[in-house]
C-alpha cells in the first residue's frame, strides 16, 4: 500500500470502520507528489459530522469519574480529538508530497497510533454505554490546524501546541482513574501519554530544523502562533508536567517559560498598564515632566503590582518582566498571573493584532498612559466601561479635587484651602500660622512628595521662593492646619456604570488602614476582614458611633463621587485621617485626599482578597513598600528566602529591583 492511499483512506472515507481500519506499520511513498486542496472536512459518516457549537467535556474531578455518565461524555470529547488528530496526519502527507521523508514517515506512524487510540477510547466508551457519534462533536482543531500552509504550521499548531497540552492531561487523569479503580480507562492513558511523548519529540526535532537561526526554542515558538492560538494553549487544565516535555526535548528555557505563561481561556482580557507618576504627568500643560531616578525606580520596581487587580485572563504590560523563577515562585504563592508581554519593541502591538481586548486599566488615567495605551484603542469596543480615555480632566490628579468634595460634602474640620493665586496662598498661610503649624501640598504632588511643613513662628518670606516655584509649576498650593496623626485609613471605591440607566455609579469597596511616616509618606497598608476592630476602645467610639464614619464612607461618598467625578471611570481611593485635637480629644479629616487612579490601599485589599491566608494566621493582611538600600544583608536574604506557606511574599522580583521592594504577609 502507497503512504498517500492510506492518508486518502483515513480523510475521505465516510465509514468509521474504514477510517479507523490501520494502515500498514510499512508503506511505500513513492506515488506522484500531488498536493490536495483543503477540504472543508474531513469525510465522516453523519452522526460524526463536525458543528462550530459540539459538545466540549466538563472534565469530571476524581469525585465524579466513578460515574459511567460523566466518563462516557469525556471520553466521547477525547475520542473525538484523536480522530481529528489522525485526519490531519492524513492532511498533511496529502497536502506537503514534498516535504522530508523522514519527516512523513514519523507523521504516518503517528497517525497510525492516532488511529489507535480513537479504537481504545471507543472501547471504553461501549463500556461505559455510549456509542460514538450520540453527542455533537466540535470542529475546534480542524478549524485551527487545516489551514496551515507549511509543514512548520503543523508542528507549532498540532504537535507542540495540542499534543503538548495532551502531556499534562493524559498522565494526570491516568492517575485519577487509578485512584477511582477504573485501570482500563488509566491504561489507555498511559499509552497515549507515552505515545504523545514521541509527537512532541518528532515535532520538536523539525521544529528545530526549520525554525529561523539565532531564535531560542521559546521565542520561534511564540512568534510562530497567532491568534487565537498561543503558548499558553499548550498547556493542558491539569498540573503542568514538566518532566514529560523534558523526555519530549524541550529545553529548560521553552519549558520555564511555558510554565508561567498564560492567556485568556474565554473572558476576552483586559489591558493593565502601571504609571505611579501620573500627578506629575498630568501637571499644567508646558510643563514637560522629566522623572528623576527615584521616579524611575519606583515605576520599573513595582509595576508587578498589576498583580493584585488584574485576573487570570488579563493582559499585564511590563517594561522588564521580571524572569520565570520570579513568576513560578508568585504562581506557587497563590497568585494568578495574567498573560505578560513587553511594553518594548512593538511586541504587545504584533501580538495583539486581530485580539478583542475587553478594556484598558492603567494606574490611572493621566496623559502619559493616553498615549501609551491609544495604540490598543482599536481593539476595544467603544461601548466597553474600560475603552481608551484620553481626556480625563488634568484637574483629576490635582488636589483641588479632593478640596471641591469637601465643600460638596460641606465638611469644615481639619480642612485646608486650595489656593491658585500667590497672594491668596501667602494670605491663608499668615492667618493659619497664628494659630499653628501649616502644612503646605503643591496641587499634582503624591505619597508625602511635593509636602512641605511651615512652624508656626516661622517668617513668611522664608517660604515665598518655594511657593512660587510650586504655583507656577503647578497651577496651585494646598494650604492646610498641620495635625497630629492618629490614625490614617482609606476607603475605596469602583466607578462604573449602571448598565439600564447608564449612569455613573460608585461602589464601595472596602477601607484599609494605612501606615505614614511622619512627614505622610507612605510606608504600608494593614487590611482586615473587618476594619477597624484592632483600634482602641475610645478611637472605635468615636468613628463608629459619634462619627458613624460607616454610613459616611459606605454611602453618603457613593452618592457623591458620580457628580464629582463627572465621565470618569475606574478606581478611586479617598484618604482620611484621625487627628489628636487641641483639648487632647479626637477629630476626623474626612477627606485628606481624593485619588482619582489606583491606589496602595487598594493593591493591598485586592492582595488580600486574592492570597490564600495561612491555617496559622488570622485575616490580618500588611503590604509594604520597602527601600532595598535601608535593608540589611540579612534582612534582603530573609525576604528573598521569603516563607510563602506561612504568606509572606515578595511581589517584584528582589534581584531586579533597584530601590523599591513590595512585600505582602500575613500577620497575627
Amino acid at each position: 500500500m502507497q503512504m498517500r492511499e492510506a492518508a486518502e483512506r483515513l480523510l475521505f472515507s465516510s465509514t468509521l470502520e474504514e477510517k479507523l481500519s490501520l494502515a500498514p506499520e510499512v508503506v511505500s511513498d513513492d506515488a506522484p507528489r500531488l498536493s490536495i486542496r483543503l477540504p472543508d472536512a474531513p469525510s465522516r459518516p453523519d452522526e460524526l459530522r463536525m458543528v462550530a457549537k459540539g459538545v466540549k467535556a466538563d472534565f469530571p474531578g476524581v469525585n465524579r469519574l466513578d460515574d459511567d455518565g460523566e466518563r462516557g461524555r469525556m471520553l466521547h470529547f477525547l475520542a473525538n480529538h484523536e480522530l481529528l488528530a489522525a485526519e490531519l496526519m492524513a492532511l498533511v502527507l496529502l497536502k506537503f508530497p514534498d516535504a522530508p521523508r523522514e519527516y512523513r514517515v514519523g507523521v504516518y506512524e503517528a497517525m497510525r497510533e492516532e488511529q489507535m487510540h480513537t479504537l481504545m477510547y471507543l472501547r471504553r466508551m461501549r463500556d461505559c454505554g455510549i456509542h460514538f457519534g450520540e453527542l455533537p462533536v466540535n470542529d475546534y482543531f480542524w478549524k485551527l490546524i487545516a489551514p496551515m500552509e507549511t509543514p512548520m504550521d503543523f508542528v507549532t499548531r498540532l504537535n507542540l501546541t495540542f499534543e503538548q497540552a495532551n502531556l499534562d492531561f493524559s498522565k494526570h487523569y491516568a492517575v485519577l482513574f487509578r485512584q477511582v479503580g477504573d485501570n482500563a480507562t488509566a491504561a489507555v492513558l498511559e499509552k497515549i501519554y507515552q505515545d504523545e511523548i514521541g509527537h512532541v519529540g518528532h515535532g520538536v526535532k523539525w521544529f528545530r530544523k526549520w525554525k529561523a537561526e539565532g531564535e531560542t526554542d521559546w521565542q520561534a515558538y511564540r512568534s510562530s502562533l497567532s491568534f487565537p492560538l498561543a503558548p499558553a494553549k499548550a498547556k493542558g487544565i491539569a498540573p503542568f508536567n514538566a518532566e514529560g516535555r523534558r523526555l519530549a526535548g524541550l529545553d529548560e528555557d521553552f519549558i520555564n517559560h511555558l510554565e508561567v505563561c498564560e492567556q485568556s481561556r474565554g473572558r476576552t482580557p483586559v489591558l493593565h498598564w502601571f504609571n505611579p507618576s501620573a500627578e506629575s504627568h498630568a501637571m499644567p500643560s508646558g510643563h514637560h515632566h522629566v522623572a528623576n531616578k527615584s521616579e524611575l525606580a519606583l515605576t520599573e520596581d513595582l509595576e508587578m503590582l498589576i498583580l493584585a487587580w488584574s485576573k487570570k485572563e488579563d493582559i499585564a504590560l511590563l517594561r522588564k518582566p521580571p524572569g520565570n523563577e520570579h513568576l513560578a515562585y508568585l504562581k506557587n504563592a497563590g497568585l494568578d498571573l495574567p498573560e505578560i508581554f513587553s511594553a518594548e519593541g512593538g511586541e504587545a502591538e504584533a501580538a495583539l493584532e486581530g485580539r478583542k481586548l475587553g478594556g484598558l486599566r492603567p494606574w490611572a488615567w493621566s496623559p502619559d498612559a493616553a498615549k501609551k495605551l491609544e495604540p490598543f484603542a482599536q481593539h476595544v469596543s467603544s461601548a466597553s466601561l474600560w475603552s481608551w480615555c484620553g481626556n480625563v480632566p488634568a484637574g483629576y490628579f490635582s488636589k483641588e479635587i479632593g478640596s471641591r468634595l469637601e465643600s460638596q460634602l460641606d465638611l469644615s474640620e481639619g480642612v485646608g484651602v486650595f489656593c491658585k493665586d500667590l497672594d491668596v496662598a501667602v494670605m491663608e498661610l499668615i492667618e493659619r500660622l497664628k494659630v499653628g503649624d501649616v502644612l503646605l501640598k503643591a496641587a499634582f504632588a503624591c505619597a508625602g512628595r511635593g509636602h512641605r511643613k511651615v512652624k508656626r513662628g516661622v517668617s513668611v518670606d522664608e517660604v515665598m521662593p518655594w511657593l512660587e516655584k510650586t504655583i507656577q509649576n503647578h497651577g496651585g498650593v494646598m494650604v492646610e492646619p498641620w495635625l497630629e496623626r492618629v490614625v490614617d485609613f482609606s476607603s475605596l471605591y469602583e466607578i462604573g456604570e449602571d448598565m439600564e440607566t447608564g449612569e455613573s455609579t460608585a461602589k464601595w469597596m472596602g477601607m484599609t488602614r494605612m501606615e505614614n511616616d511622619a512627614a505622610g509618606r507612605f510606608l504600608g497598608t494593614i487590611v482586615q476582614s473587618k476594619w477597624g476592630c484592632d483600634l482602641d476602645a475610645d478611637l472605635r467610639e468615636f468613628l463608629f458611633r459619634e462619627k458613624e464614619v460607616m454610613s459616611f464612607y459606605r454611602q453618603r461618598l457613593p452618592e457623591v463621587l458620580p457628580e464629582i467625578l463627572p465621565g470618569y471611570r475606574g478606581a478611586v481611593g479617598v484618604d482620611a485621617m484621625v487627628f489628636r485635637t487641641a483639648d487632647g480629644g479626637y477629630g476626623l479629616r474626612h477627606i485628606v485626599e481624593l485619588n482619582v487612579r489606583m491606589t496602595m490601599g487598594r493593591v493591598a485589599l485586592e492582595l488580600h482578597r486574592k492570597l490564600p491566608t495561612p491555617a496559622v494566621s488570622g485575616r490580618v493582611g500588611r503590604f509594604r513598600i520597602l527601600r532595598k538600600n535601608k535593608l540589611t544583608h540579612e534582612e534582603l536574604l530573609t525576604l528573598k528566602r521569603g516563607d510563602i506557606h506561612n504568606g509572606s511574599i515578595v511581589i517584584n522580583n528582589p534581584d531586579h529591583a533597584v530601590f523599591f521592594l513590595a512585600v505582602w504577609d500575613f500577620i497575627d
